[in-house]
């Protein structure tokens, strides 16, 4: 089968258009995903990349083969926010000498890192192929891997790079094409615009590529002095010691598209000395929080990890699965409105899907209808109208409910048999009662139709001793 029967088509960032998804090796397809800054629990903003990238590994697999997609995602360890994380909750042991600073630094990492892998985990994610630590790959490496010191070594060598107050810069007027991914050119780099402005600095789009390190501060030897990286050279580095100079696909959220991922491109094209660093650049959209955006200050800053371990949001713990559905009903690409009535239409909606599957005894074959829709750029939507057509004709044990299952599992949800929260049901029936005895007749019919969603049909009658109404309860396939 050629590449192109296959029929991936994937919107790229860099050339703002969608197009057939051709791998450089079709035995050996490379995508690299920024990962968690490992400083504090990751955030339902992390959440969409993760689970977003889980899908086009999952579908690349399906399409190329499991042994034949290689998935990259990293740690970033090593951070300014970091360190100042690791002083505000070790400062007293290591003023008195029981921690060192990196001793600090590797609990906060480790601690935040552990969660992270438990938090998409719980959001179905598979783990990545491989899962480097930018700490790995700052000093030259003994297995001859890429390694952040020797691309800067080289970028200095060439021209790109130069020293200055301490610091090593990459000189963005060295590379004429610089800019090409965020449409910035270096014209519209004035003082100011997200940029620092430094006397020390050739250009204000500079940007620093190693900086050196107090003696308070983590820090590796390195030809310019005792110091630390910047962060693009980290992401440079650790693609290229798995991915090679040019791989096939590199994602993130959209906020990573300047300046760090537009400097990635300049760090890697020129110490490399190629023209492209991968060849399809993908990015999702942002996401609001009740339309809001989401900030500390509002109120409205949510860990992964609070969503699914406490009643903080819609006063009420969400399975992960129900996160992830969540945050796959909305194309990748356009941004997310995460609410508490989407959350409850995703459970609504895999509730449904999870009852249907339930009536096939084992997976079939993941249809090919639901592979063509994702296929057409993660197109997730039209996947799921699949679903909900297939759960619409589903019996038992026959070929629909099979096929919903396969489809269930190959998108990153249980298919274990879909419980009724009994204690949730009691609770919303008792709601009913008290709009009922308060008249309020339309909330009384709306908790009724959202638990008849949920497949659960109540009926009423009257106690024949006290004459009160009752209402019971039965599971309705």
């Amino acid at each position: 089968m050629s590449d192109a029967s296959k029929g991936l088509s994937l919107y790229n960032t860099l050339t703002r258009t969608k197009d057939a998804f051709v791998p450089i090796d079709p035995r050996n397809v490379r995508m690299y995903v920024c990962g968690p800054t490992v400083y504090d629990f990751a955030h339902i903003g992390n959440a969409r990349p993760a689970i977003v990238f889980d899908v086009l590994f999952r579908l690349l697999r399906h399409l190329y083969g499991e042994a034949h997609v290689m998935y990259v995602r990293n740690i970033t360890d090593v951070d300014d926010k970091i360190n100042a994380r690791a002083l505000r909750d070790f400062g007293a042991e290591i003023a008195s000498g029981k921690l060192t600073l990196n001793e600090a630094i590797r609990r906060v990492t480790e601690k935040t890192a552990d969660q992270y892998h438990k938090d998409v985990a719980a959001l179905g994610c598979l783990p990545p192929t491989v899962e480097p630590r930018a700490t790995e790959f700052v000093a030259r490496r003994a297995d001859g891997k890429a390694d952040m010191i020797t691309l800067i070594e080289r970028l200095i060598e060439r021209g790109h790079a130069y020293v200055a107050a301490g610091e090593v810069l990459f000189d963005t007027a060295s590379m004429p094409d610089y800019g090409e991914l965020s449409k910035r050119n270096l014209d519209e780099q004035q003082a100011g615009a997200r940029v620092a402005v430094d006397a020390h600095k050739k250009n204000p789009g500079d940007f620093v590529l190693w900086k050196l390190s107090s003696p308070e501060e983590p820090g590796w030897d390195s030809p310019w002095g005792r110091g630390r990286p910047g962060w693009h050279i980290e992401c440079s580095a650790m693609s290229a010691a798995y991915l090679g100079d040019v791989f096939d696909i590199h994602g993130g959220g959209l906020d990573l598209i300047f300046p760090h991922h537009e400097n990635e491109i300049a760090q890697s094209r020129c110490a490399h000395g190629t023209d492209v660093m991968a060849n399809v650049w993908m990015h999702n959209g942002f996401l609001q929080v009740e339309g809001q955006k989401m900030s500390k200050s509002l109120g409205n800053f949510y860990a992964i990890a609070e969503l699914l371990e406490t009643e903080t949001f819609g006063g009420r713990k969400w399975p992960g699965e129900v996160l992830r559905l969540a945050m796959l009903m909305t194309h990748y690409r356009e941004p997310i409105d995460f609410s508490v009535r989407k959350l409850e239409e995703a459970e609504n909606t895999l509730r449904k899907w999870k009852r249907a599957a339930d009536l096939a005894p084992a997976a079939g074959q993941v249809p090919a209808e639901v592979v063509a829709a994702l296929s057409d750029d993660l197109a997730t939507y039209a996947a799921f109208q699949q679903l909900t057509q297939l759960a619409g004709e589903a019996a038992e044990g026959n070929a629909a409910a099979a096929a919903l299952k396969a489809s269930l599992l190959f998108l990153g949800f249980d298919v274990a048999s879909a419980d009724v929260d009994e204690d949730g049901v009691a609770k919303a029936i008792a709601k009913r009662l008290a709009l009922i005895a308060a008249k309020n007749w339309p909330e009384a019919d709306r908790v009724r139709d959202e638990l008849l969603a949920q497949g659960v049909q109540l009926k009423d009658g009257k106690d024949p001793v006290t004459g009160e109404r009752v209402t019971t309860w039965e599971v309705k396939r």
